[in-house]
């Protein structure tokens, strides 16, 4: 076999889910031969697309994904979807060509490596027809047992040589890391104290759920969410939803008058903990994750231990257990009621914002909320409307919300929801993006249409850069920020979807009826919302 087919042939052999790409003359036959390997193809319309594609396939099945581009250019291309994948530290492959060694005044020749370092990702390269398999089994172990983004950069005139077959290779799944015995027992002794504990639950602590769950009844926490790991806990009593901008008055209060907070597997940014006001000024914040770097990289903790969150619980469960140790704690038949009558941010009573031809943005959310199948996946965009389908689309667990957001980039909702919908086909993929987003990415409703992915494509259109317009707005010249109000279910239908404008409530029977007929293809919702003055989540970030 030549060095490409070698190169497939581990990255299949890795478990691979599904690759993306487009394709030019530098990657073609890196692609096909994943493709002769097995591992599914969807081509994307710009590499950006396919890069965030594959980012949120491998979010929500934590199976290797694989991009692959062309040398140069299309690499570049796919750099904002790199830095996303790599600063949320999904282990993800991009497997690019490269120009020859010699090629120096190759129009394609960047330094590639520098490229890709200068997000986060990690740069490996196969150096030469002896070491490709070598280097491109380094390059998925760091991938999947890391949990890293990685670049595998494979000059074009080494794609050709000539290789012996492969032995069998051996990539393993991230290992174990089990807490010390000194660790467990000090966490323990807080949650033994504490009258109103709080579990914080990240990305860290997907598959986790039953026993963070389990540990929460015995101890008497409440149960939230970072905004990545939405969804944990859907269908606790005391389950709060979204801990940070998109928490709801109750879960707010709740989560800041805690005398003890447990970061499962979470940042706890600024986003997560309104800078810190959530933490209150009596809560004890515990840290639990694999990263030593996270500890205190945003506040203080009293406590850092350094485990998985699976480990963790189960040796906290074990040492709590051996004590007899079981509390009420927060879970009292008053908060339970609360959290039934008003934990859902949908629940809470507001007044309509009214403006000729345009929807309220919560009014819309909510009506959705009441349209959709319960079984749906729910990808969000960037954008001052983000909180408004984060907050008020329920999702049915945590493999039901995407949220590609650690670049703060707008354009990658999108593309987030095709990858969202290829790795979970039983449920109804929803995008929920602004106009801006959507614009930017409109190139990839062509790979929607194409597919035949019966998804459900909301723009809230306020017709601007509305995160700028509400940052800048006193005294600001906003011209560079607004725009024309553009007919985005025309453009829809000229891209061969099913568009509709919604301007009032009632616009929404042609979601309804969409539904009901069992949709073969995407409906795209040109939602025509009323400015809401700067939402209230963006209002907390920028202070």
């Amino acid at each position: 076999m030549n060095v490409a087919e070698l190169i497939a042939h581990v990255i299949a052999g890795s478990g691979a889910g599904q690759a993306f790409g487009v394709v030019g003359s530098g990657n073609f036959a890196l692609t096909n031969a994943l493709r002769a390997e097995g591992v599914p193809f969807t081509a994307a319309r710009h590499e950006m697309g396919a890069a965030t594609m594959a980012d949120a396939y491998a979010r929500m099945t934590e199976r290797l994904a694989v991009v692959t581009t062309h040398q140069g250019c299309g690499l570049s291309n796919a750099v904002t979807g790199i830095g996303e994948a790599a600063k949320s530290r999904t282990p993800m492959l991009v497997l690019t060509a490269d120009t020859p060694g010699a090629a120096v005044r190759s129009n394609f020749r960047i330094d590639q490596d520098a490229m890709v370092r200068a997000v986060g990702a990690v740069a490996e390269r196969v150096h030469s027809a002896a070491s490709a398999e070598a280097d491109t089994v380094r390059a998925c172990r760091t991938a999947l047992e890391q949990r890293r983004t990685v670049v595998l950069s494979v000059p074009t005139d080494v794609q050709a040589e000539s290789v012996p077959e492969p032995g069998p290779n051996t990539v393993a799944a991230p290992k174990t890391v089990r807490p010390a015995a000194e660790s467990v027992t000090a966490l323990a002794d807080l949650l033994a104290a504490a009258d109103r504990p709080v579990f914080i639950a990240g990305r860290g602590a997907r598959g986790s759920g039953a026993g963070l769950r389990a540990l929460a009844e015995e101890s008497g926490a409440l149960l939230a969410t970072s905004a990545v790991a939405n969804g944990l806990f859907t269908g606790d009593p005391f389950a709060l939803g979204i801990s940070g901008g998109f928490s709801g008055t109750l879960t707010a209060e709740l989560i800041a008058e805690a005398d003890l907070i447990v970061g499962w597997g979470a940042a706890l940014n600024n986003w997560t903990t309104r800078h810190g006001k959530l933490l209150g000024t009596q809560a004890k914040l515990v840290h639990v994750d694999v990263d030593q770097a996270a500890f205190g990289a945003y506040f203080p903790v009293a406590l850092a231990v350094l485990g998985d969150v699976a480990s963790t619980c189960a040796d906290l469960r074990t040492e709590l257990g051996a004590r007899g140790h079981r509390a009420s704690g927060y879970r009292t038949e008053e908060i339970r009621a609360r959290i039934a009558e008003s934990g859902w941010v949908g629940a809470e009573p507001y007044p309509e914002i009214t403006a000729p031809g345009r929807i309220d943005p919560r009014t819309l959310s909510i009506a959705l909320d009441e349209l959709l199948p319960t079984e749906r996946i729910v990808s969000i965009d960037s954008g001052n409307f983000m909180g408004y389908p984060s907050a008020y689309l329920r999702v049915p667990d945590e493999y039901g919300f995407c949220f590609t957001q650690a670049f703060q980039s707008i354009g990658l909702g999108l593309a987030t929801a095709i990858g969202s919908a290829l790795a979970r086909p039983d449920r109804i993929p929803v995008a929920a993006l602004g106009d801006g987003g959507f614009h930017m990415a409109v190139a990839e409703l062509e790979t929607v249409v194409r597919l035949g992915i019966p998804m459900l494509i909301v723009v809230y259109n306020d017709a601007a850069y509305g995160a700028e317009v509400h940052h800048f707005s006193a005294g600001s010249d906003l011209e560079t920020v607004r725009f024309p109000d553009t007919d985005i279910a025309a453009i829809a239908r000229g891209f061969g979807a099913e568009g509709c404008t919604v301007r009032v409530r009632e616009d929404l029977d042609t979601v309804r009826d969409w539904l009901a007929a069992g949709p073969g293809g995407p409906l795209v919702v040109d939602a025509k919302i009323a400015e809401d003055g700067g939402a209230w989540w963006l209002a907390e970030a920028f202070g």
